[in-house]
């Protein structure tokens, strides 16, 4: 009896179109699948003959050369996840991810059309900010759109949709590695411009979140964010109720006054322990080593030896996707 009350109480709390839910969250975590195709091109593309003949005059890629090429991405997105609570709180979570689609879409553009190191890193740069924005913003998005009963699993599939763009960039990489001519790197690096596309076509259909038009004390566009997102008229006492919600919460925590980034590593209310905890816990996921693999993989496996190292990259790749 306990656990048909519990799932009858679980059905009771889901409101609204379930499928709707569901795919709005899902589909805002396609950011991810920039960031991991982004991330997992660049392993392929600097193994290949011809981007080595093009971008060197040796013939191969320096220590130097490669870990700059690489690693350079991480200095965009670091700054553009340090700019990105301004956008999203300035212009709005939907713009913010608009405005980030094109700044990737710019970085894209520049890998694609380089043929020498410096536009490639400026490509790299530009759209690793646009990368650092999305990973920002999509997650805020998600938690701020979508309903408590699916809000977790939505938000953890953003971190899966980034395996599957690694996933697709080794697919990508392995059918054009053969390739004498510029379609070796630039296919891959152009087809970053169809999954921003994608991106940019679903946000334009997209409503902005309910809590954003809270904060800027626009209630009427509120409620009819959260009707179009719930699938439910502005007058359902769903709507309304978790309206009621938002502006709750909103409020409790502007009672607290202005704060800054400071606070967060304030001893009070145990901020100090949860900040510690998120570090640790992101620190000991970087020291696993496998971002080693999805930077340098390729390279690795073609420096060991192997014949097929694209094709071990891709096994990698799918093993990681499961």
């Amino acid at each position: 009896m306990g656990v048909l009350q519990t799932v009858f109480h679980a059905e009771e709390e889901i409101q609204g179109s379930k499928y709707r839910a569901i795919f709005i969250g899902a589909f805002v975590a396609f950011g991810g699948i920039l960031f991991g195709y982004d991330t997992g091109t660049i392993s392929g593309v600097m193994a290949m003959d011809y981007t080595k003949k093009t971008f060197t005059s040796e013939g191969h890629f320096s220590a130097s050369e490669t870990s700059l090429i690489t690693s350079i991405l991480s200095a965009g997105t670091f700054c553009g996840a340090i700019l990105a609570p301004l956008a999203s709180d300035t212009i709005g979570r939907r713009l913010g991810l608009l405005v980030a689609c094109a700044i990737f879409s710019v970085g894209a553009i520049l890998q694609t059309a380089a043929t020498t190191q410096s536009l490639l890193i400026a490509g790299r740069v530009i759209a690793g900010a646009g990368v650092g924005v999305l990973s920002a913003i999509v997650p805020l998005y998600q938690s701020e759109t979508t309903p408590k009963w699916i809000r977790g699993a939505v938000v953890s599939c953003y971190q899966w949709a980034i395996t599957i763009g690694l996933l697709l960039a080794a697919c990508v990489n392995q059918g054009t590695h053969n390739r004498s001519d510029g379609g070796s790197y630039r296919i891959p690096f152009g087809l970053q411009l169809l999954w921003a596309l994608i991106m940019v076509i679903g946000l334009l259909i997209l409503p902005e979140t309910p809590r954003f038009y809270v904060m800027k004390d626009n209630f009427p566009k509120a409620v009819a964010s959260l009707s179009k997102l719930r699938g439910l008229p502005k007058e359902h006492p769903v709507v309304e109720q978790e309206l009621r919600e938002i502006v709750a919460n909103y409020n409790y925590e502007k009672s607290f006054g202005s704060t800054t980034i400071i606070d967060c590593f304030k001893p009070a209310n145990h901020q100090l322990k949860r900040i510690f905890i998120g570090i640790v816990i992101q620190g000991l996921q970087q020291l696993t080593g496998i971002n080693f693999i999805f930077y340098y993989g390729v390279q690795f496996f073609q420096n060991s030896g192997i014949d097929n190292p694209f094709i071990i990259q891709l096994i990698m790749n799918i093993v990681n996707v499961i």
